[in-house]
Formats: C-alpha cells, sequence, structure tokens
C-alpha cells in the first residue's frame, strides 16, 4: 500500500518520542486508505518476562496507533483516552520487527473511536485494541506545553511503500 505522507515525532513521548532513551521511537506513516501504520521494534528494556515485551508497553503502542489515526486529518488536536480494550493474541518479542496500523472507525464532535493492531512481519495479528477518546484542544490537555515545539521532529525517509 502506498504512503502519502510522514507524521511528525515528538521529543520525549514513550512511543515517539526521538530523544526518550528509553522509547521505542515509532515514526508513523499515512497510507493511502486513510489508516496509520508503523514499522518498529521493542528493545529488551521493555520485557516483562524474558524475550517477551510487558503488556503495559503494547497496550501504549495500540493507544499511541488510535490517536495517530485521528491525526491524518486533525493533528492540532488532542484526544484523551476513556476506554481501552486490549487483546493479546499472541506473545510479542523485542529485537524484531513488528508492524503496527490503525484506523478512526468513528469520528463526532466529542470523541473519536479508534482500532488499532500489532502485528508481525507475516502479517500475524499479536494484538489489538479498541480505543475510544475524548477530544480537546491542545490547551485543555496541557496548560504550559507548546505542541508544536513538542512535535518537531519530522524525518524524512525514502519509504514509499509499506505492504
Amino acid at each position: 500500500m502506498k504512503v502519502k505522507r510522514k507524521q511528525r515525532n515528538s521529543k520525549m513521548c514513550f512511543i515517539c518520542g526521538l530523544d526518550n532513551p528509553y522509547g521505542v521511537k515509532a515514526q508513523f506513516y499515512v497510507m493511502e486508505d486513510n489508516s496509520v501504520v508503523t514499522l518498529f521494534k521493542f528493545k529488551k528494556e521493555h520485557q516483562s518476562y524474558p524475550e517477551r515485551v510487558h503488556g503495559g508497553i503494547i497496550t501504549a503502542m495500540l493507544d499511541e496507533l488510535g490517536l495517530r489515526a485521528f491525526w491524518i486529518d486533525k493533528d492540532d488536536e488532542l484526544g484523551v483516552t476513556m476506554t481501552l480494550e486490549t487483546k493479546y493474541r499472541k506473545p510479542i518479542p523485542y529485537d524484531v520487527i513488528l508492524k503496527g496500523r490503525a484506523k478512526v472507525i468513528m469520528s463526532n464532535s466529542k470523541f473519536i473511536k479508534s482500532e488499532a493492531e500489532i502485528l508481525d512481519m507475516n502479517g500475524n495479528v499479536l494484538a489489538n485494541a479498541t480505543i475510544k477518546y475524548l477530544r480537546m484542544e491542545n490547551n485543555q490537555v496541557t496548560e504550559n506545553a507548546d505542541m508544536h515545539e513538542e512535535m518537531c521532529y519530522l524525518i524524512e525517509d525514502d519509504i514509499k511503500e509499506i505492504s
């Protein structure tokens, strides 16, 4: 599937923050079907049991994916997670390339609902979630942060297609 454009990364977000030494540093792509996709690796520091990623960190990635899908059209607005139901399908290892994908399934003036999933490179679903967000203006979520300053990185690359 073709990539339409790339989304910005933040400084310190645990999932997308490029300055966070403990983070995933995931980068996100807007696809031609209006989904968002990331190719990423969890690290050994993200483990629960040996060779397995902690469930809370898996859920954090699904949460990020769900809101990133909303940001395809509304990157100047935030959403605060209200509910998130995660289904863990298979153990997720670290140090392997994984694919995350999400799409908005409902959006109105107050709420956003997304579906997100993490897959292995063979297309097997490892975990998925349905997430509901309350739409909010930036200054309602954080009074002192400049979101344009925080979401300051746009790392161009030559990825034009992700299967």
